[in-house]
């Protein structure tokens, strides 16, 4: 038996020592971030990817401008509806991760109910020869702060586990304990996604509006920041009355702000 043990101990040796040689990676990667703009995400690369296999040509538009450059409004449009207390928490809002988790399971919990009594209807539709129904896929939100989204934009892939959550949460750590608040939130405004193929906040406010990111007014920062949660769909209809009213909204938020 001893000979097993020692090879069991080994084993969990060689995965501490890879999980710490990982961990010492990302920090860092994190720590260069304080002196050097980072030039792409995970993400980005991922849709690079991904969009070129699909159109065989590559619509791309980011250009890096610095925290001075991009408007306060902007700034506070997207903390306002993203992360209200991102200048106060220490990079993780766990009331808001656990609200978000048990949403999430009821909403997983209904569309199982509904895709059992879809799969019946199926059944049923096959033998008539019926085209089948197709599944309901969840509506998932999430809880993540400002922080949370940059270290899994940076480093990791869209995949939902738990030990998934939990390396964002340590690269959250790393964020927050090497960067400042300004530093987190102009590579966050930098590289998050506006729209298929159009990242940062300069690609946007010229994108959408012709203007400059240091130029946004109160209404089309607001309009940005709303685009967050789901840039690809709300690309479509940037003007839509959802955009227009969510807008209204973030703008009554956005005197409110405590700002980094």
């Amino acid at each position: 038996m001893k000979p097993v043990w020692r090879s069991v101990g080994r084993l969990v040796a060689l995965v501490c020592i890879c999980a710490f040689a990982l961990q010492l990676y990302f920090l860092l990667r994190v720590g260069l971030m304080a002196f050097v703009d980072p030039q792409s995400t995970t993400f980005q690369r991922s849709e690079i990817w991904r969009i070129g296999l699909d159109k065989g040509r590559l619509p791309w538009s980011q250009q890096w401008v610095d925290y001075a450059h991009i408007s306060k409004n902007l700034k506070r449009a997207v903390i306002a509806s993203e992360d209200a207390g991102f200048a106060e928490h220490s990079g993780v809002e766990w009331d808001a991760l656990e609200k978000a988790w048990e949403r999430n399971q009821k909403a997983e919990a209904r569309a199982e109910r509904k895709n059992e009594v879809l799969d019946r209807r199926s059944a049923r539709s096959t033998a008539a020869r019926v085209a089948p129904v197709a599944h309901v896929t969840p509506k998932l939100v999430g809880g993540s702060t400002i922080t949370q989204q940059l270290a899994k934009n940076l480093f990791l892939d869209g995949e939902r586990s738990l030990v998934r959550k939990g390396q964002e949460i340590v690269i959250t750590w790393f964020l927050e304990a090497v960067l400042d608040k300004e530093r987190i939130l102009a590579i966050y405004l930098n590289n998050v996604e506006w729209g298929e193929g159009v990242f940062g906040a300069e690609a946007a406010s010229r994108h959408y509006f012709r203007v400059a990111a240091a130029n946004l007014s109160s209404a089309q920062a607001a309009r940005l920041a709303v685009m967050l949660p789901a840039p690809k769909r709300f690309e479509k209809r940037p003007a839509s009355p959802y955009i227009v009213g969510r807008a209204a909204t973030v703008m009554a938020r956005m005197g409110a702000v405590e700002m980094p």
